[in-house]
């Protein structure tokens, strides 16, 4: 499937006017493999970029053509910067209760320690140490869907590796299939935007996310002129450097949601926010007053974007999920492996292997960035307060629903950005100069902004209100 065709996929499934095609450039081939990843890439940011420039129209804009280069839409697969010089491929600490491991059964899994406290908690439930060979003799006794259901059940993650076929016959493969899911949550009068230099100009985003897929979203946001305010609590195990090449102009704070106050802090920020992006465990803040419902009614006409692993119904709903553990289960790891071996060889033995790329999360956090403006768009013509909802496991469906490049003409390596230039964009940091990747989709008229990395952290307050607060202070100390 072409990245036109991708493109017109996603223009249905929204319910709203069809956008205008953007252009697309440059060859699909260009990841080691099978799956049309960058083709994925591309539409989805031009799917996201056409939003954005409907928007601005509405705004009292002209209209303009958005185009993407494939090259550069593959390069956003990369989590990667250069800091003074040095290229930097950021992730988190490894230990031996990530990879692949084989069962008693003679099936392959994922196990993903992610953090450190789930690797210890992992290496309990195996009795094992944090070696590969002890992993490996531990997950060596246990049957694989019985080890699957354990880490499940003690809220740790691990998937195993099936086919196409068997996840899509499966329940949880069953309801996650549409890349973009939009649902009217609460009916309210049209909302008109005033005239603005950007897209979203004016509009507030509350971000509760981590880890690639949250943080592309309100990235995506943060471009295209929306002031993006991320909430972390300081008792949550840091992401590290995983976060810097998405944190471009976003502001942080620090809320712990487990205080009463700090809950009704984010209660009084979000009467005044117009898109709430949310990548906990889905269900995890419906008890704390934040579901899509109860958000509607704290600030009538919000957009509530959720990002989850595996959708938000079905026995699947509530697991933790990651890039490599949805693609185990969905069927990719198995294709891109066997893949893998026949270029190898005959010889070569088949195991599982992961798309050389973050194709799930980062493709996610576009989609709901997209959702969340088609959902603006469906606001400014008919009003209401809507839900918008993405996962990996529903891009993964879409990804493999693109068909296949021809292996032969699969390169055998990439340099993610050689001859993308014109997209590197720099700043000064505390730790020095940082080069990083900035906004790859090309809109003549309102070009979507990098902007520089978060200094520290900030007071809770929206940046208007922070200057207000800063001028009130000010005036006092000089009277």
């Amino acid at each position: 499937m072409t990245p036109q065709a991708a493109f017109e996929v996603l223009n249905r499934i929204a319910g709203v006017a069809p956008l205008a095609m953007p252009q697309f450039d440059g060859p699909e081939a260009i990841v080691p493999t099978p799956f049309r990843v960058a083709t994925a890439a591309a539409a989805a940011l031009g799917y996201a970029g056409a939003n954005a420039a409907e928007i601005w129209r509405f705004r009292g804009g002209d209209a303009q053509r958005v185009a993407v280069d494939l090259r550069a839409a593959a390069a956003t697969l990369i989590p990667q910067y250069r800091l003074n010089g040095t290229m930097i491929r950021p992730g988190l600490p490894p230990n031996a209760a990530t990879g692949f491991y084989q069962s008693a059964d003679r099936r392959w899994l994922y196990l993903h320690g992610g953090f450190p406290h789930l690797a210890h908690r992992t290496f309990d439930l195996l009795n094992a140490r944090d070696e590969r060979l002890s992993v490996l003799e531990a997950v060596a006794k246990w049957n694989a869907l019985a080890l699957e259901e354990a880490l499940a059940y003690l809220a740790l993650s691990g998937a195993v590796v099936r086919s196409e076929g068997e996840w899509t016959r499966s329940l949880p493969g069953r309801l996650a299939v549409s890349p973009i899911v939009l649902t009217k949550v609460a009916s309210g009068p049209p909302v008109q935007l005033l005239e603005s230099a950007a897209p979203l100009g004016g509009l507030k985003v509350l971000d509760l996310t981590r880890v690639v897929a949250g943080p592309v979203c309100t990235e995506i946001l943060a471009s295209h002129g929306a002031e993006v305010l991320a909430i972390t609590a300081e008792r949550l195990p840091a992401a590290g450097d995983l976060e810097l090449p998405y944190a471009a102009g976003k502001r942080r704070t620090t809320l712990d949601l487990a205080q009463p106050s700090a809950a009704e802090t984010l209660r009084r920020l979000a009467r005044h926010a117009d898109v709430f992006v949310n990548s906990y465990r889905p269900g995890a803040l419906t008890g704390l007053g934040f579901s899509p419902a109860s958000l509607a009614h704290i600030a009538p006409g919000m957009i509530t974007v959720s990002i989850s692993a595996y959708g938000l119904e079905g026995p699947w709903a509530e697991r933790r999920g990651w890039e490599e553990t949805t693609q185990a289960a969905t069927g990719l790891a198995a294709e891109q492996g066997a893949f893998a071996a026949a270029r190898r060889g005959p010889k070569a033995g088949a195991q599982p292997d992961l798309i050389p790329a973050a194709v799930l999360s980062t493709v996610t956090g576009v989609l709901g960035a997209a959702g969340a403006m088609a959902a603006m768009r469906r606001r400014i013509r008919e009003g209401g307060s809507w839900h918008v909802q993405v996962s990996l496991a529903a891009t993964a469906a879409w990804l493999s629903s693109l068909g296949r490049i021809d292996a032969a003409s699969v390169p055998e390596a990439w340099d993610p950005l050689a001859g993308l230039d014109q997209y590197l964009q720099s700043c000064e940091t505390k730790d020095g100069w940082f080069e990083f990747l900035g906004p790859v989709v090309r809109m003549p008229k309102t070009p979507p902004r990098g902007g520089h990395l978060p200094d520290g952290v900030v007071s809770p307050l929206w940046a208007s209100a922070h200057e207000e607060a800063n001028v009130t202070e000010i005036q006092s100390a000089q009277t």
